[in-house]
């Protein structure tokens, strides 16, 4: 019963079977594979983007990093989610690869509202040569409270940012889970939205490790070249990136995966919100759930096998995440609500 993250499961047969075919003969390095022009064209098709460049890195660190290096200078502000993965759980790399600082806009459920990113674009980048000027946007879907934003959503908080003259980024760790919970396309979500650059997750949904950058600007290409090669991400057996993202694509298995995903959080959700003492923290849209439950709660179900992160809690309650992936079964959500219950 392994519930502390998606990217605790295995990676999905399909991507296992391309990884192999791979791995057959010979094949030019850092990108230049037959497998990844193919996949130039999937991503393109994909978004609707024609002319947009399309480049693979190993982790969503390296994706989330470099992106935002792209878009902001050292004496900039880069506006994002006081919970946002970029903030919290990247140990620094967005500001050492950019340079620029972060500036946390709070907003409840993970995520920003207009008027808290109205404060924080209002409050900062008014002060002259003195003061740090205004940078980028990045908004992280699905966020790290496991909500959404819609489309419209997102349309609305780059109108506020581009107002003000910044580009923006968005963070698609778990993208294909928010398209499923929202029933946006990718173009919608991202492009048609005001996104101007996406970092397009796969390792946390069936893959063994890979994310893809898109640039909706290919003017912004050969600098993004230069910045995957200099800050150590241009894979030399790239074909094994390729090969993972082709068969991620394809017959829409990004979907499927991150469908069964968030319908494996759905159906904890509901068990447990008929449960007396137990608390949903935020709205489960997607495949991560956040719950408040009765002391001595975690040692029951721990003892029967059930694998997720406490978090801190009120004296007398307990608080935990949980996590649902690709791989996760009907019979290992039955097991849970079995352990935890009283």
């Amino acid at each position: 019963m392994f519930f502390a993250s998606d990217n605790g499961s295995g990676a999905a047969p399909e991507i296992m079977a391309a990884v192999l075919r791979a791995n057959d003969g010979y094949a030019r390095s850092y990108g230049a594979d037959p497998i990844m022009d193919r996949v130039r064209q999937q991503i393109r098709q994909t978004f609707e983007a024609p002319d947009a460049a399309v480049y693979l890195v190993a982790t969503g660190t390296a994706a989330n990093a470099l992106a935002i290096s792209l878009c902001a200078q050292p004496w900039t502000a880069v506006f994002c989610h006081e919970d946002a993965h970029a903030a919290l759980d990247e140990c620094g790399a967005p500001e050492f690869y950019s340079g620029a600082k972060l500036a946390l806009v709070p907003g409840d459920h993970g995520k920003m509202t207009p008027g808290t990113l109205t404060q924080a674009l209002g409050r900062i980048g008014e002060s002259g040569v003195h003061g740090v000027q205004r940078g980028l946007l990045t908004i992280t879907n699905v966020t790290e409270a496991g909500t959404t934003y819609t489309p419209a959503e997102i349309s609305t908080l780059t109108a506020l940012a581009k107002a003000k003259g910044l580009p923006c980024h968005l963070d698609g760790a778990r993208f294909a889970n928010a398209l499923v919970a929202t029933g946006a396309t990718a173009a919608e979500m991202t492009w048609k939205a005001g996104i101007d650059i996406v970092s397009f997750g796969g390792t946390k949904n069936g893959c063994l490790g890979v994310e893809a950058v898109v640039i909706f600007d290919p003017a912004k290409a050969w600098e993004f070249e230069l910045r995957r090669k200099r800050g150590g991400h241009l894979f030399s057996k790239h074909r094994f990136l390729s090969a993972q993202m082709e068969a991620y694509l394809t017959d829409d298995l990004w979907l499927r995966l991150a469908t069964h995903a968030n319908v494996m959080g759905a159906r904890i959700a509901t068990g447990l919100s008929s449960r007396p003492g137990v608390r949903l923290l935020h709205p489960v849209d997607a495949n991560i759930l956040f719950t408040e439950w009765r002391s001595g709660t975690h040692d029951r179900a721990e003892a029967k096998g059930a694998i997720y992160y406490r978090l801190p809690a009120p004296e007398g309650r307990e608080a935990a995440r949980l996590v649902t992936s690709w791989s996760t079964s009907d019979q290992d959500v039955d097991n849970l609500l079995s352990a935890l219950r009283a």
